[in-house]
């Protein structure tokens, strides 16, 4: 049978060639514990650095690269270790309605431990209300959290403003840049950035946390003291190696992969001329395309339609049974929540792959409707 068209870019993404093969080697011969002081842990030791430099080719020069088990465990790692060390009048923590789950839930949990937690509205094209954010960013907030591209609707929150906003009353501001790093720019104004392998072409699994240099953090994790004493555990320099070798590509294929993604979005804004577009078309990633179609049931199109893997929402959330916050944040009514999918496309996508799977899409919702 002929595999699914892959249109599910922000749920992961293949892996790339040459970070498999840059794995290989250490899947194989180089089993050593890159912890251990002989040789061969000191071979593995050099290319968990190797790929650490790599990361960082894509970061700001001012910092250093963590490496985790992904990005909710740096994140994590972010918000509830930095609040340790920040002023203990400051119990406020800022974010957006719309970030990822990561950044909500432990906010969440954080709010149970006492903090002030403001959730800023999002405006109906999915960016945040500025007027919002100016008035709860003050002398009580700790840290801002801001996501840089967000993973359902693909927009481009200004990060850049809002991190001002932040460092003008003292507060840290953090960026998940999961949906973002080796898409787009990661601007250099962040005091911590999240990031994810698997997102850009390289092994699920594992993640890092970017920190300027004088930040602190105390340790979510406590065991054998590696990463520095901040990230206790083992480091596997298979992931390590092909976290490092894909994001050496996305940094190589920075401006032919945005070239080509820009390509494959006005294909699609044609393909999918009936279709609504959910949030501004214009400050977004192009390589993430959320669309509905009215009177259109989902659940329906993704059975009837095998050949295409796309997605109706986040894929950490997609089990919940619950709306998606995001759309509904955006003011959207349930009924054009559930008439919504999002289609992610990227390197490894053609222009006949894309023609393909409208021409499938696109029939199957008008029969749906019709």
């Amino acid at each position: 049978m002929k595999a699914p068209i892959y249109l599910d870019y922000q749920a992961t993404t293949p892996l790339a060639p040459e970070a498999y093969a840059a794995m290989e080697p250490w899947l194989q011969d180089g089993f050593a514990n890159p912890h251990s002081s002989h040789g061969a842990g000191r071979k593995a030791a050099a290319a968990v650095e190797a790929a650490r430099g790599q990361v960082a080719q894509l970061l700001p020069d001012n910092g250093e690269v963590i490496f985790t088990s992904g990005a909710t465990e740096a994140i994590n790692l972010a918000l509830r270790g930095a609040l340790p060390f920040a002023d203990r009048a400051r119990r406020r923590i800022v974010t957006i309605v719309t970030e990822h789950a990561a950044v909500r839930d432990t906010c969440f949990w954080l709010e149970k431990q006492g903090y002030d937690v403001v959730m800023l509205p999002a405006r109906s094209d999915g960016r945040v209300d500025m007027d919002a954010a100016a008035a709860s960013i003050d002398g009580d907030t700790a840290i801002v959290a801001a996501m840089l591209v967000n993973n359902e609707i693909g927009i481009i929150q200004p990060v850049r403003e809002l991190s001002d906003m932040a460092h003008a009353v003292g507060a840290l501001f953090l960026t998940d840049a999961v949906q973002g790093y080796g898409r787009v720019m990661v601007p250099g104004c962040a005091d911590m950035i999240a990031l994810s392998a698997h997102k850009i072409h390289g092994p699920k699994g594992i993640g890092a946390l970017w920190r300027r240099s004088d930040i602190e953090l105390e340790p979510i994790l406590y065991g054998g003291g590696q990463e520095g004493g901040v990230r206790s555990g083992t480091l596997s320099p298979a992931l390590c190696a092909g976290f490092g070798a894909a994001a050496k590509v996305a940094a190589q294929r920075f401006d032919e992969d945005q070239a080509h993604v820009s390509r494959l979005w006005d294909i699609a804004r044609k393909l999918f001329a009936e279709w609504t577009v959910n949030g501004s078309a214009h400050h977004r990633y192009k390589g993430n395309l959320n669309i509905r179609r009215d009177g259109l049931d989902v659940a329906r199109l993704m059975s009837d339609v095998r050949g295409v893997s796309f997605s109706a929402g986040s894929a950490c959330a997609s089990g919940s049974g619950r709306p998606s916050h995001v759309l509904t944040a955006l003011g959207l009514e349930p009924a054009q929540v559930k008439s919504s999918i999002r289609l992610g496309f990227g390197r490894y996508t053609t222009e006949a792959e894309l023609t393909e799977a409208a021409f499938m899409l696109n029939t199957a919702a008008g029969e749906i409707i019709g």
